[in-house]
């Protein structure tokens, strides 16, 4: 009997997900699915979950939407190019750096901002936080 990688039908979402490189850890991953952040063709997926060939995985996380058709079930986590074998990407494409917002940026130890540092960290991120609710 042969215990070959190639002939596993099925693997737990979550371990297919790090095996794939999706995730960073398969921590990440079971988090992700427990948060409701993954769905298997359009249902929402628990960690367990058993996915296929021909299954449409979408995860959320790090700040995008990825979209992947299952093309082949690893559970052992492989190198980026055999991993990239492993799904057919549908994602649309990451937001470009300008689109993220600007982080203000204080050195370690300067203490709380004076009136003037507060002002300007208001006239950057001004418009943002008042439509925020601020």
């Amino acid at each position: 009997m042969s215990d070959a990688p190639d002939s596993l039908s099925s693997a737990r979402v979550d371990a297919w997900l790090w095996a794939v490189r999706l995730t960073k850890t398969r921590s990440q991953a079971n988090a992700a699915a427990r948060a409701g952040h993954v769905r298997i063709n359009d249902e929402r997926a628990k960690p367990a979950q058993a996915v296929k060939v021909g299954d449409q995985v979408r995860l959320r996380g790090e700040g995008r939407e990825r979209i992947v058709v299952v093309s082949k079930v690893i559970v052992k986590r492989v190198g980026a190019p055999v991993a990239a074998e492993c799904y057919v990407d549908h994602s649309p494409p990451p937001p470009a750096r300008t689109d993220i917002a600007p982080v203000a940026v204080r050195d370690r130890g300067a203490g709380r901002p004076t009136k003037r540092d507060r002002r300007e960290i208001e006239r950057l991120f001004g418009a943002q936080r008042r439509s925020a609710g601020r």
